[in-house]
């Protein structure tokens, strides 16, 4: 059985900032974390993106941190990327299914883009939908409970 673990709960006021990190938060039922800009009524509720990912940036130059990419979830462990759409993942509390993998870059550019040439967000981040209430903290499990 894979196993992964949160690094960062992150979270920003509006669309289009970098987040940071709060170690915790509670996460609802079919609309993510209540403080965050991205929370709603959507498909894309929570945004995960992994530490490979990151690293991947580091290594092009990135001077980068966790919510850097707009994440609400930065794990390690798990490769979020190469889950399936309809994948589940149990992280602390809460049950997620991914609903989407990669997204478009906003403003067709983002600064990380701008800086390092790429960004791995629109191709590696994914997207998830809430199937439950409880919380996730910096530190809880990541682990696939359907593929």
């Amino acid at each position: 059985m894979q196993l992964g673990h949160v690094l960062a709960v992150n979270i920003s006021a509006k669309r289009g900032e970098k987040k940071h990190n709060i170690n915790e938060a509670y996460i609802k039922t079919n609309w993510g974390i209540e403080v965050d800009a991205h929370s709603g009524d959507w498909h894309r509720q929570v945004s995960l993106l992994s530490l490979s990912s990151v690293e991947k940036m580091r290594a092009l130059g990135a001077v980068i941190d966790y919510g850097d990419f707009a994440e609400n979830l930065t794990v390690d462990g798990i490769d979020v990327a190469t889950l399936p759409i309809g994948a589940r993942l149990q992280i602390g509390e809460v049950q997620m299914e991914i609903t989407q993998i990669g997204k478009e870059c906003h403003n067709k550019a983002c600064a990380i883009k701008k800086q390092v040439g790429t960004c791995v967000m629109p191709i590696e981040g994914v997207f998830a939908k809430v199937l439950n209430d409880g919380w996730v903290k910096t530190g809880d499990k990541v682990q696939i409970i359907k593929k």
